[in-house]
C-alpha cells in the first residue's frame, strides 16, 4: 500500500507519517490503547506499534527476538547500497556483542562529569543566540535558536569547525526527516560520512582533543578499533546527537509559548528547573526506534514475522495514563517520573547527560533573557515526524 493513501483503520494500516499525526499523535494513542494497543501496517513494509508502556519496554528488552540491526522507522535506503555502513551505526544499529564495546568506548565522551565540560560553552552558545534575536522581538524558536545548539556541541565533540554547523544540519534532516525521498536521505548519509572519513584520515597523523582522536587510538582486546567500526559511531554521534535534542528543546519553546501560567511559575521558580526538564522530555519525547523482528514470535496475541519491524514509539509509552497519573498533563513538579525519553533496555541512549544539559541550559538562557513570549500571531508551527518529532518552524514574539 502506498503510503500516501488516507488511513482507513489506524488499528491495522496506520501511518506515523499522516500530517495530522505528525501534528498532533497524543489522540490516536489514546485510541489506540483503548481498541488496539499494538496496532499493525502493510505500508512501507509489515510494521507494529505498541502504544503502552508495558509493550514498549518489554520489547525494548527483548534482544533475542528483537534485533536492533536496522533501527529507521521508515526504510529509505538498501542498506547494502552504503559501503560505509559495514558495520552499521554502532552501538544504535547493532546487537552483542558489537553494540556491548562500541558503547563502553563511547559512554566516557557523554558522562556527568565530561559533559559538565561542555556546559560553559552551551551557555554561552544560547546566550548570544538569544542576544543576536532581542532587537528584533521575534525568532524563529526553532529554526534560529533550538536548531543551532546541538549541532554545535556535537561539532565541538567530533572536532567539526563550528562554519559547517548548517552544513551537517541540513545532512542530519535529510537523513531523518525525510523518509520518502530516497534521494534526500542518500545525499545526507553519504555527506556525513564522506566528510567524517577524511577528518577520520586527518587525524591519524594530526591528533586532536576530539572523540576521533580518541577512537583511532582505543585498543578492544589488545587490537585497534577497525576504521569502519570507528566512521559508523562517529556517524551515529552526529545523527543521534542533533535532531533528537533540538527537537526537544523547540517542542519545550512550543509548550511554553502556548501555556503561560507554565512559563511564568519556571520564571518566578527557577529551581524547578530539574523536574520541569524531566516532564518535558517525558510529554514531547522525539524519538521512535525501530527494531527488526529476527524470528517469528507471538506477542501479546499478535503474529509477528521474521523480517517485520516493530516501532518502539517511546513518545506513546510516555503518554500511558495507566504508569503516569495525568498522563496528558504537564506537570513541572511532577515527582515519580519514570519516562523513557531516551529509551529503554541496552540500547537507552549513550548522550542522555548530554541531552539533559543543553535542553536545561537552553531553556535557562532563554527564560533568562526572554521570560514572556508567545506564538506569533497567524504563525503555522511546522512539525516533523516519523522517526524523531519536533518542530521546524516556531515563530515567538517576545513581550
Amino acid at each position: 500500500m502506498a503510503g500516501s493513501e488516507p488511513v482507513s483503520d489506524w488499528t491495522s494500516d496506520f501511518d506515523v507519517l499522516d500530517d495530522a499525526y505528525v501534528r498532533d499523535p497524543f489522540p490516536r494513542w489514546d485510541e489506540l490503547r483503548r481498541v488496539c494497543p499494538i496496532a499493525r501496517t502493510e505500508r512501507r513494509g509489515r510494521a507494529w506499534l505498541p502504544t503502552t508502556y508495558a509493550d514498549v519496554t518489554a520489547l525494548a528488552k527483548d534482544i533475542e527476538h528483537f534485533s536492533s540491526s536496522n533501527t529507521s522507522v521508515i526504510d529509505s535506503v538498501e542498506e547494502d547500497e552504503h559501503p560505509i555502513l559495514t558495520y552499521g551505526l554502532p552501538p544504535i544499529t547493532s546487537d552483542p556483542p558489537l553494540h556491548t564495546w562500541t558503547r563502553r568506548l563511547l559512554l566516557p565522551w557523554f558522562s556527568h562529569t565530561r559533559v559538565a565540560t561542555y556546559e560553559p560553552m552551551t551557555r554561552a552558545l544560547c546566550g548570544s543566540l538569544i542576544d543576536a534575536q532581542l532587537e528584533s522581538g521575534r525568532a524563529d524558536a526553532a529554526s534560529g535558536y533550538a536548531q543551532q545548539i546541538p549541532v554545535r556541541v556535537i561539532g565541538a565533540i567530533l572536532g567539526i569547525p563550528e562554519e559547517l554547523a548548517d552544513t551537517f544540519t541540513g545532512w542530519v534532516r535529510d537523513v531523518l526527516e525525510f523518509a520518502d525521498d530516497p534521494q534526500r536521505v542518500e545525499r545526507g548519509m553519504f555527506g556525513i560520512g564522506y566528510y567524517l572519513w577524511d577528518r577520520i584520515n586527518e587525524r591519524r597523523d594530526n591528533d586532536g582533543d576530539d572523540l576521533l582522536t580518541y577512537l583511532l587510538h582505543a585498543e578492544v582486546e589488545g587490537e585497534p578499533v577497525d576504521d569502519m567500526a570507528i566512521l559508523g559511531m562517529a556517524i551515529l554521534t552526529m545523527i543521534a546527537g542533533i535532531d533528537t535534542t533540538w527537537s526537544a528543546i523547540g517542542s519545550s519553546l512550543w509548550h511554553l509559548a502556548t501555556h503561560d501560567d507554565d512559563r511564568r511559575r519556571l520564571v518566578s521558580d527557577p529551581a524547578l528547573m530539574d523536574t520541569a526538564v524531566e516532564e518535558l522530555l517525558r510529554a514531547y519525547a522525539p524519538v521512535t526506534m525501530a527494531r527488526a523482528v529476527s524470528r517469528d514470535v507471538e506477542f501479546n496475541g499478535c503474529p509477528m514475522r521474521q523480517g517485520d519491524k516493530v516501532l518502539l514509539s517511546f513518545p506513546a509509552a510516555n503518554r500511558d495514563p495507566s504508569v503516569f497519573d495525568r498522563a496528558d498533563e504537564v506537570l513541572l513538579d511532577r515527582q515519580e517520573n519514570r519516562h523513557v525519553a531516551f529509551g529503554s533496555g541496552i540500547h537507552r541512549c549513550a548522550g542522555s547527560n548530554l541531552a539533559r544539559m543543553e535542553l536545561r541550559v537552553a531553556l535557562e538562557e532563554w527564560l533568562r533573557r526572554v521570560p514572556d513570549f508567545h506564538l506569533a500571531e497567524g504563525a503555522d508551527v511546522l512539525w516533523a515526524g516519523g522517526q524523531v518529532r519536533g518542530p521546524r518552524k516556531l515563530e515567538v514574539v517576545f513581550a
